[in-house]
């Protein structure tokens, strides 16, 4: 037999040491993909990454003097002999009617004081707890000193319960010697349910082939290599095989030789928390995709954005205002003086929707109240909502779930806010008719020159009239050529000032359509920056989450 352990040791690949301070750094770095993708990716797909987290920080805090080791196995394998043939004395009962317990026994080899803290955590209860160590021993056991050995309940038990438990202390252990005989070796159960889901802690599996006394010695080889086929299906290739018999204390020198060894290390705590971080990166990794992702939406989607929130916020309602509030205020400054009255009358279309019409001017409760621009129809708000889709789609096209709802739920967070900002955003906006341009007052100058000159031929007329008809001495009105000078301030006055108008009229309307692209401009970029915060902001924030979370699961792949 001693020929056939050797030759099974010989695959073993748990050579390798882990380092402390590098397990370290790798279970900082899933802590820093859990950050960065906290309230992005749903809580139950973290679950497992949170616990191997928390549970190796525990791990590692508690003790590295110990190396855990439990003892699994199907009922009637010979588990609970084989604790007891280890530890030299009858701890864990052997029933007949299995069934026997549904809590684990342990025996620590060395002071109960030093592991007790590992025990609580590991939830041996005190009575189960036994000391491997006398003075009758001398140096017997001085090769285990540090173990602590478990021997868990039958994970095959009727009693779901046990079950339970066995799971449990499966995820908390170092070291994991599976216990199988040679009548249910190849049980589907403990190869599905059980040691397939070891893979990736080859390192801390050891498997035995408990009862090797009941095959013929020409069979055992047989057995051997063909539970060593099945643990390579398992994806456990290079784990120890040992064969064992727990009534001959020969029998277990090769699993006595392997826990010294294994204790001897003080490795089996960091491989299997190492294994746990092994498991929780391919979990992860689903999670992230091999390139990084894009910085943020497109210049095409911000700008479609940009004008479905312009016609949300009426922004071409309000363009049209401004071009009739220059026209209007500049009729006002620059037409003939006998209609400026009237015009003034008129309500300046700017006022009608509560808009200053530019910063300069504008109070502070006109920038806090609504405006009065009209609502946006059904068409505008559902091209609102198809640029928000856009962007989404368009900054997670690349992303792998769920990323995409999370980029679609951000870039919509914030929609219920967009009607009071972007009405605010149009209402802070400076039209750029806060100042009236030095040309206006100009033509007014000389509306008021030829309407006074026309003022004063009339004047000059009636007093000629008046005079005449009052039979007092009139003055000989001086003549320009055939016509008197009154009537040509009257009317020269008149016609100057009609013409003044025509000729302002299509600069006022060029001038306000240059008020009009320029009103229209300054809106654009005042509601893009409504766009950029309450929704190219929040999709940018959870790609940079994106990316914090790909960078930190690749400082915590396996080296």
């Amino acid at each position: 037999m001693s020929n056939i352990v050797g030759r099974m040791r010989e695959a073993f690949r748990g050579e390798q040491r882990v380092d402390p301070e590098a397990l370290i750094a790798r279970l900082q770095a899933v802590q820093r993909f859990l950050a960065a993708v906290d309230g992005q990716v749903p809580d139950a797909q973290l679950v497992t990454a949170h616990t191997v987290v928390e549970r190796a920080g525990t791990r590692l805090a508690l003790s590295g003097q110990h190396t855990v080791v439990a003892l699994a196995g199907a009922t009637g394998s010979g588990k609970s002999s084989l604790f007891n043939a280890l530890a030299r004395l009858d701890l864990s009962p052997v029933g007949v009617r299995r069934p026997t317990t549904g809590s684990a026994y342990a025996c620590v080899w060395g002071p109960l004081d030093g592991a007790s803290r590992l025990l609580d955590w590991i939830g041996v209860l005190p009575r189960h707890r036994f000391v491997r160590e006398s003075a009758l021993d001398g140096d017997d056991e001085s090769a285990l000193h540090g173990l602590v050995l478990l021997d868990l309940p039958d994970f095959d038990s009727v009693q779901h319960s046990h079950r339970l438990e066995v799971d449990r202390l499966l995820g908390l252990v170092d070291l994991v010697v599976w216990v199988v005989d040679p009548q249910k070796y190849a049980d589907r159960v403990i190869h599905t349910s059980y040691l397939r889901e070891f893979h990736r802690h080859r390192d801390v599996t050891v498997v035995v082939l408990n009862q090797a006394d009941r095959l013929p010695p020409a069979e055992l080889p047989k057995v051997l290599d063909d539970l060593r086929r099945l643990l390579d299906a398992d994806g456990l290739a290079g784990v120890p095989l040992l064969p064992t018999v727990a009534v001959d204390p020969a029998g277990l020198d090769g699993l006595r030789a392997e826990l010294e060894r294994t204790v001897a290390e003080r490795q089996a705590a960091l491989r299997r928390l190492a294994g746990d971080v092994d498991a929780v990166v391919a979990g992860l990794a689903p999670l992230v995709g091999p390139e990084p992702a894009r910085t943020g939406p497109d210049d095409a989607s911000a700008r479609e954005l940009t004008t479905a929130l312009a016609g949300a916020a009426g922004v071409p309602t309000v363009a049209e205002a401004v071009e009739a509030a220059y026209r209007h205020r500049a009729g006002g400054t620059t037409g003939w003086p006998l209609v400026r009255g009237w015009r003034r009358l008129r309500p300046d279309p700017l006022r009608r929707l509560h808009l200053p019409g530019g910063g300069a001017d504008a109070s502070a409760e006109s920038l806090v109240a609504a405006t009065s621009v009209p609502d946006p129809t059904a068409a505008q708000r559902s091209a609102l909502n198809l640029a928000v889709r856009a962007v989404a789609e368009r900054s997670a096209a690349d992303l792998p779930a769920p990323w995409p709802a999370a980029v679609t739920a951000a870039a919509r967070s914030r929609l219920a806010d967009l009607p009071d900002a972007l009405d605010h955003a149009v209402a802070a906006t400076d039209l750029g008719l806060a100042r009236r341009p030095a040309w206006w007052r100009m033509v007014g100058v000389l509306q008021w020159l030829v309407t006074l000159a026309a003022a004063a031929g009339l004047g000059w007329l009636v007093l000629g009239y008046v005079l005449r008809a009052l039979g007092l001495p009139a003055l000989e009105n001086p003549r320009l050529g055939e016509v008197p000078w009154p009537t040509v301030l009257l009317l020269g006055g008149l016609l100057a000032g009609l013409l003044v108008s025509a000729l302002t009229r299509p600069v006022i309307r060029w001038a306000a359509r240059r008020a009009r692209q320029r009103a229209e401009r300054r809106l654009l970029t005042s509601v893009g920056s409504v766009g950029e915060k309450y929704v190219l902001n929040p999709v940018w924030a959870v790609l940079a989450h994106y990316g914090e979370a790909r960078e930190a699961l690749r400082e915590a792949a396996p080296r």
